[in-house]
């Protein structure tokens, strides 16, 4: 049996395709820069809410690291560098 997409899973599919893969902005801990610095730095550059990016803050806080941004490639480096030039501790997977 095979799996007929709807026609909005077929564009998605077609735009992901041409798009290139999905990745995330990783944010790391470090042990420097303040909760009020993280969570302006992730509402300015990554269009946080400031519930979403207090509650990012938190998990890099306690577990170490937290997916703050999927996109593409493109999508996702000048971000990723912004909140490097920030000194916060990001790269992408």
């Amino acid at each position: 049996m095979s799996h007929l997409l709807s026609p909005e899973e077929a564009l998605l599919d077609e735009v992901l395709y041409e798009s290139g893969p999905l990745r995330e902005i990783i944010l790391h801990n470090d042990d420097v820069n303040t909760f009020d610095h993280v969570i302006e730095s992730l509402m300015e550059v990554c269009g946080h809410d400031p519930i979403q990016a207090e509650q990012c803050a938190w998990i890099v806080h306690y577990k170490g690291k937290c997916s703050v941004k999927r996109g593409t490639f493109d999508q996702l480096e000048p971000r990723c560098t912004a909140l490097q030039d920030r000194g916060l501790s990001a790269d992408i997977e």
